[in-house]
């Protein structure tokens, strides 16, 4: 490291130590295993590494959706079925902390809801875990704390709440109504409360404090505009990690 310190559970890394090691479970973004073993083998293996225990194998191959693979070749696997088995490999030892690189890459919106309910139950164990993604929507779903990176510099940490009232974004009111063929009526910015109108078709994302959204609804509603349907639409990771990244805050 060129700066920092690093603790685990309390305790110093000064660079590293096998102990500490133990307290991890690591799953980097280009896993590879044996081709010639069979998953079973594969976390075998991987137990008599750990010294952990090999009873738990059957168990994290059911929890990852691979127990009807458990005596497949690895070489034989899709990219998201060894995806999977890496998160099992990751969670042999029931470690601690987990580092895990694009977790959810290579896998199906079927693979991701397991992936996704298997960290929410470890961190809910008491787990911590650290993921890197590009996928921010994932980010947004899982994270309490999220940290931002451009070019190796750390552009900003913290919770989403606390990122998106920093750059002023806030909730929207997305409303549908028929007939407004991508051209919002001339009096709603008169409405006040109103601070941002953009149109689409016959929809209209409007931006406005909360504390004003029923009166602009109900004002619409006065003056004809027919709503069929509405809700609040929640400033979104992306939206962030562009606004920062582009140097524009606020």
């Amino acid at each position: 490291p060129t700066s920092g310190k690093v603790f685990i559970e309390g305790r110093q890394t000064n660079g590293g130590g096998v102990e500490l090691r133990k307290d991890i479970g690591f799953l980097p973004e280009r896993i590879s295993f044996y081709d010639n073993l069979t998953p079973v083998q594969t976390l075998d293996f991987f137990c008599e590494l750990r010294g952990a225990d090999k009873a738990v194998v059957s168990s994290l191959l059911r929890d990852v959706g691979l127990d009807n693979a458990a005596n497949r070749r690895v070489g034989t696997f899709s990219k998201g079925m060894t995806q999977l088995l890496g998160v099992a490999q990751a969670m042999i030892g029931a470690p601690s902390i987990y580092v895990l690189d694009e977790p959810m890459g290579g896998l199906d919106a079927r693979w991701v809801k397991v992936v996704r309910d298997r960290l929410r139950m470890l961190n809910e164990q008491g787990a911590t875990i650290i993921f890197s993604s590009h996928i921010l929507s994932e980010v947004q779903m899982l994270c309490r704390r999220v940290a931002i990176i451009n070019k190796g510099r750390l552009v900003a940490e913290d919770t989403i709440e606390n990122i998106n009232d920093h750059l002023n974004l806030r909730p929207r009111l997305w409303i549908h109504s028929p007939g407004l063929g991508n051209k919002a009526p001339s009096w709603i910015h008169e409405i006040e409360g109103v601070e941002d109108v953009v149109v689409k078709d016959d929809t209209m994302l409007v931006t406005c404090d909360a504390a004003f959204r029923l009166k602009i609804m109900m004002t619409m509603n006065e003056r004809g505009l027919r709503i069929e349907d509405f809700r609040t639409v929640e400033p979104s990771l992306e939206e962030a990690f562009v606004r920062l990244l582009s140097g524009e805050e606020g």
